[in-house]
């Protein structure tokens, strides 16, 4: 099948072919759609109906939803950019989310507050649910601590009987009152976490006094409305489905597909109530710690950390390498840069604004702290992951 190297003039015609809904996923394919004059067909986003018969240029799909659907796009022989990994012999060219990226933000996000026992809990075998706990165990390794890996694999929670769940929540709330405490549980996904707080409840752990709980996909419907809210890893799936549009745009053009998977990296961590506690015993760690999270966007300093301490910099320096295994230079140093990366990611802003919003005093001194960091300036860090 032969694709023109030009775009053509009228209007594309493309199949969204996920077999589920997400409003986030479906926003960033809708707005890549308007902004290049597409015509969508998302029917199958409320109908497992294959739609036989239809002619257009190129799909966007998610082919670990069912097999049939799977077995369809296939068969239609059309430039296609899967979403999924669950069928790695597919060798379609794929847009996926940064799950080590993920585990990486949570395991900072409980490290900055001081734990020092950890989690991960998951309940099916499923790709994206592996890597999450191999990069959160990962970032954990690097940082000199060790993760317990909860896996229940009996059932899944969308097919569990009354009795499996009931074993499984005390299965859970078992292990969790064995676990020394604090301790942070990263869940593979919201309904995971669900899991945790549920099996928390079972087991009269207060959360997140003796068990904070962070979640992946920041999906679940009012959140904020709960009892006790769940924190999230937001995995930025506006941000897949606008890249993944991208790259169907291209292959429609004619471009060769990319050799590996383009991963999209998380937006960041979604902080409420259930992870939204200081496991530092240390008053003054804490005090510093509280006002990096408020300020880092102003130009603060070390210096502005040793007031708020009420401490000599040299003890402030000593207690926070002690309890954190970071310096407060370095500390503030990193919230700036992740909040850099999220907005780099998520804005179209100029660098000097995003310099500004993250506390630089100039775009120079932000671009050189940037690259040290993360070993690219910030242009060439957003044009990675336009690629």
């Amino acid at each position: 099948m032969k694709h023109g190297t030009k775009r053509d003039k009228r209007s594309r015609r493309v199949l969204v072919a996920l077999g589920w809904y997400d409003y986030r996923l479906h926003r960033g394919i809708e707005r890549y759609a308007e902004e290049h004059g597409w015509s969508l067909s998302a029917n199958l986003a409320r109908e497992k109906v294959l739609p036989w018969g239809w002619e257009g240029d190129g799909v966007l799909a998610w082919l670990g939803a069912w097999d049939e659907l799977a077995e369809f796009v296939e068969r239609l022989n059309k430039p296609t950019v899967d979403f999924s990994y669950r069928r790695p012999h597919l060798r379609f060219p794929r847009v996926l989310e940064d799950h080590a990226h993920a585990a990486q933000l949570v395991a900072e996000h409980f490290l900055s507050r001081g734990f020092k026992n950890f989690i991960f809990y998951s309940d099916s075998p499923n790709w994206s649910y592996e890597e999450r706990g191999q990069g959160f165990q990962a970032a954990l390794a690097e940082a000199g601590y060790s993760c317990l890996w909860l896996k229940w694999y009996e059932s899944s929670w969308f097919r569990q009987d009354r009795e499996q769940w009931s074993r499984k929540r005390l299965w859970l709330a078992t292990k969790l009152r064995r676990a020394p405490k604090p301790v942070a549980v990263f869940a593979a996904n919201d309904q995971h976490a669900l899991d945790v707080l549920e099996a928390c409840e079972f087991a009269g752990l207060k959360v997140p006094d003796e068990v904070a709980i962070c979640g992946a996909e920041n999906y679940l419907l009012a959140p904020d409305a709960m009892q006790t809210p769940i924190s999230s890893v937001d995995t930025n799936l506006e941000l897949l489905g606008y890249r993944g549009a991208e790259l169907l745009d291209q292959l429609m053009n004619g471009r060769k597909p990319p050799t590996k998977p383009i991963r999209i990296p998380a937006a960041g961590v979604v902080v409420r109530k259930s992870s939204d506690l200081l496991a530092v015993p240390h008053p003054g760690v804490a005090r510093s710690l509280r006002f990096i999270w408020e300020h880092s966007h102003e130009p603060i300093s070390v210096k502005d950390l040793v007031e708020v301490a009420a401490m000599s910099r040299r003890a402030l320096h000593k207690a926070f390498v002690e309890h954190l295994g970071r310096t407060p230079g370095q500390e503030l140093h990193r919230v700036r840069i992740e909040r850099a990366r999220k907005l780099l990611a998520e804005t179209d802003d100029k660098l000097d604004v995003i310099a500004r919003a993250c506390g630089y005093q100039s775009t120079n001194s932000f671009c050189v702290a940037f690259k040290h960091a993360v070993g690219m300036s910030p242009k060439q860090f957003r044009e990675s992951l336009a690629k």
